[in-house]
């Protein structure tokens, strides 16, 4: 485990910013990404989640322990799974593939608005060793984001992308998925253990740091800034 090793290598200061970006991913941005999902449902006209308390930005209420564990220790965790009932949206598949898809939206938001911030520092505080600490914050936060939305869009069940892909696939696909789900995802969890998904999903995110920061940038350069 990467804070065993932090420890055994006397490195503290990895220990110490490994810590508090786990901390902004579960206090933080797991919540948001909760929330976009509740809101989203919410607007379709599914209640559920707004009448159990999840329509809120306070991270108690989508935090799960176990899932912030393994996230800490291993890199892979979750939050409590916002609930949704389909049968209050006026097409269910529609309404599913929107409310899964208001997550991943929600990151790469959060990660646009980090990049657009980023600029605006690069403006305004020399990039030196008394600042270095707020350029490594938004980085962190933008590529976190970024990796937060492009693992959430595998279509891969329980993962929000395979409720968006579900708006398209054939039912008898769906009920196979929904069948075998409890299956397919801790073999999902091996794969990314072993770093067999690891370039694919570097490519991905790659692609969707290039996109995101090179939109943040694009006023900045229009007005050759």
């Amino acid at each position: 485990m990467w804070i065993l090793q932090a420890l055994r290598d006397g490195d503290f200061l990895s220990l110490l910013m490994g810590l508090l970006v786990y901390a902004l991913v579960i206090f933080v941005l797991l919540p948001v990404h909760e929330y976009a999902h509740a809101w989203a449902a919410s607007r379709l006209g599914d209640r559920t989640a707004f009448q159990r308390g999840r329509l809120s930005f306070d991270p108690m209420r989508h935090v799960d322990p176990m899932g912030a564990l393994c996230l800490v220790l291993f890199g892979f965790g979750w939050a409590k799974p916002v609930p949704v009932n389909p049968f209050y949206f006026k097409n269910r598949k529609t309404g599913m593939a929107l409310t899964a898809l208001a997550g991943p939206v929600s990151n790469l938001l959060m990660a646009l608005l980090g990049a657009f911030l980023y600029n605006v520092l690069a403006l305004v505080l020399p990039y030196g060793d008394y600042w270095l600490a707020v350029y490594y914050f938004f980085w962190y936060f933008i590529t976190i984001n970024i990796s937060l939305a492009v693992f959430n869009l595998l279509p891969v069940p329980p993962l929000d992308g395979s409720r968006i892909f579900a708006a398209v696939l054939p039912d008898r696909w769906n009920d196979f998925l929904n069948r075998y789900e409890r299956y397919i995802f801790p073999i999902m969890a091996v794969l990314l253990f072993s770093g067999i998904l690891d370039g694919v999903l570097s490519v991905m995110n790659d692609w969707a740091f290039a996109l995101v920061t090179g939109v943040a940038s694009l006023p900045f350069r229009l007005f050759g800034l």
